[in-house]
This record gives C-alpha cells, sequence and structure tokens, in this order.
C-alpha cells in the first residue's frame, strides 16, 4: 500500500519549493518591524565593573560627570509604589488596599465603630497567672 502511494505522487519540485520559500520570507519581511529602542531594565540589579587602571579613557568619563536622565527617570519610576506609578491597580492583587484613604471620618469615642479591650475578672486573674508561670519558668 505504501509502495502505491509512492507511485502517485509526484517528486518534489525544488523550484516550486524555492518559490513557496521566498514568498513566505517575503510575507514575514513586510510584517516584521525591527525594535531598536534598547534600555536599560529597571528590575535587574546594575554591576558596575571598575576600568583599566591606567586608562585614560576612564578616567575623562569620570571628570566630566555626565547624567543619563533618561535612565535616572526609568530607575526611579521602577523604585516607586504601584499607587504612585499607576491611576489604576493592574492587577486583582493590587485592588486590595489600593484605596488607603479612609472612606468616613471616624471620632475615636464613637462606640459604634470602636471596641476597646475589656478586661474581666477571668481575664485579670489568667494574665496574673501567665506572668507569675513565666517569671518561675524564666527563673529556672
Amino acid at each position: 500500500m505504501a509502495g502505491a502511494m509512492k507511485a502517485g505522487k509526484e517528486p518534489r519540485n525544488f523550484v516550486h519549493q524555492n518559490a513557496i520559500l521566498c514568498e513566505t520570507i517575503m510575507k514575514e519581511q513586510r510584517h516584521q518591524k525591527l525594535y531598536r529602542d534598547y534600555s536599560v531594565n529597571p528590575f535587574k540589579k546594575i554591576h558596575v565593573i571598575t576600568g583599566k587602571p591606567n586608562s585614560k579613557h576612564d578616567a575623562a568619563e569620570l571628570q566630566e560627570g555626565e547624567e543619563d536622565s533618561h535612565f535616572l527617570k526609568v530607575i526611579k519610576r521602577a523604585s516607586q509604589e504601584p499607587v504612585k506609578k499607576y491611576i489604576y491597580p493592574q492587577t486583582e492583587a493590587q485592588e486590595i488596599g489600593w484605596i488607603t484613604k479612609p472612606l468616613i471620618d471616624t471620632d475615636r469615642s464613637d462606640r459604634r465603630l470602636h471596641f476597646y479591650r475589656q478586661n474581666t475578672a477571668i481575664t485579670k486573674y489568667m494574665d496574673a497567672a501567665w506572668r507569675i508561670k513565666e517569671q518561675t519558668e524564666n527563673m529556672n
């Protein structure tokens, strides 16, 4: 059965295959856009490597003291917290705690919203018992 399929198939035509390959490459090049704006990755640690000991080129750079303003801006933005970088949260996890300003101005003496710790006779007794127990363990 395999021999019958090979007999009915035409031999490869290298001219047609080359034409198909050329057409595919031209389509790719038509839609391809080269990225040429390379910059520093702000999330990667920068390792500064010292220059050669007797190099005049490195000494001249140090005297000029040029600073790249774009580089400084990128590093500063990367170190900011997300609330200062973005207007809205970018992920579901950022939605928790995004708005830290209290929704209402509350009075701390309002007992409807603020429940203070209250000690009863039992809690006072247990507090004293735990304190004595810790003191005796520390003495040993």
